[in-house]
């Protein structure tokens, strides 16, 4: 093989992951082994100079991947997380300091409307406007049954996953010019949905609907609005679902026999929020491990 090409399905382990579950919401240091978020690997060329992001849930995860990776690419960014995360998302706010960006830290609960609100006016302020909403934020919990799901938790999904989007969308899109992009993060559950993740997989699948609808209508403002779907990538969401037993086998399903690393997802997201990607709108990029949608 030549000495260029990295082979997927060893590019990041396939050894089983232990057996490990954490409280909601999950933090990073608490994770064996630690995921991937492009720190050492992702090289910027420049694609996204001068641009202004927020990005929710990005102390962590997917979303510290972005962080990472818009950053590099000349972009300041602000990171939406909850007031429990603050100390990963310090980290992140570090690697965006490192790459000689601005970095904002907005710590807060997506489901109230009123924060979602104030986290678009605190992002243009600080920033002094926004060219880039990342809506990656979400919250999942292992499901034994329909006739096991407490409401309270199913409202958390639903505010988190779904009601949040609503409102930033809403509140950022008049600060938004024609060149601008939203891009949501959904999931394969959204197409190939598990029984035990029905409220999740039900958010991601409206998410695809959101995606598409809001496509048409800003299209004509030259705003873009795409989505990335995830297949089972290794964060903290995932020993935080409640399926330790799981976890060894999580992502061996997938052609490529692995669960995917968040650094595999960032190039997704640059191509979408950038100029390459200028006649794209209303698709959803999958990155899945070779699972179909």
């Amino acid at each position: 093989m030549l000495d260029h090409l990295i082979d997927p399905t060893t590019k990041h382990t396939t050894d089983p992951f232990p057996k490990q579950e954490q409280q909601q919401p999950g933090l990073t240091d608490r994770m064996r082994p630690q995921p991937d978020h492009g720190e050492q690997s992702y090289r910027g060329s420049g694609r996204l100079v001068g641009r202004r992001a927020l990005i929710t849930g990005g102390d962590s995860g997917i979303g510290r991947a972005v962080a990472i990776a818009f950053a590099r690419e000349g972009a300041d960014v602000a990171i939406s997380y909850l007031p429990a995360e603050q100390e990963d998302a310090e980290e992140t706010a570090r690697w965006v300091d490192d790459a000689g960006r601005t970095a904002v830290l907005l710590p807060g609960d997506l489901r109230e409307e009123r924060y979602c609100d104030e986290l678009i006016a605190r992002t243009v302020a600080d920033l002094g406007g926004i060219d880039l909403l990342v809506l990656n934020a979400a919250h999942q919990r292992n499901r034994g049954g329909i006739d096991q799901i407490p409401t309270d938790d199913f409202d958390r999904v639903m505010r988190t996953n779904l009601y949040s989007a609503v409102f930033l969308a809403r509140a950022a899109v008049p600060h938004l010019q024609a060149g601008s992009s939203i891009i949501t993060t959904t999931s394969i559950q959204g197409f190939d949905p598990s029984s035990s993740l029905v409220d999740y997989a039900m958010t991601k699948a409206a998410l695809v609907a959101f995606t598409k609808a809001l496509a048409q209508e800003l299209g004509p403002r030259g705003i873009r609005v795409n989505a990335v779907a995830p297949g089972p990538i290794w964060t903290p969401l995932i020993p935080a679902t409640g399926w330790p037993d799981h976890l060894p086998d999580f992502g061996h399903d997938t052609p490529l026999g692995r669960a995917g690393q968040p650094e595999e997802l960032a190039g997704a997201y640059v191509y979408l929020a950038s100029d390459d990607a200028s006649y794209v709108s209303g698709a959803i990029l999958p990155v899945t491990g070779g699972k179909g949608l």
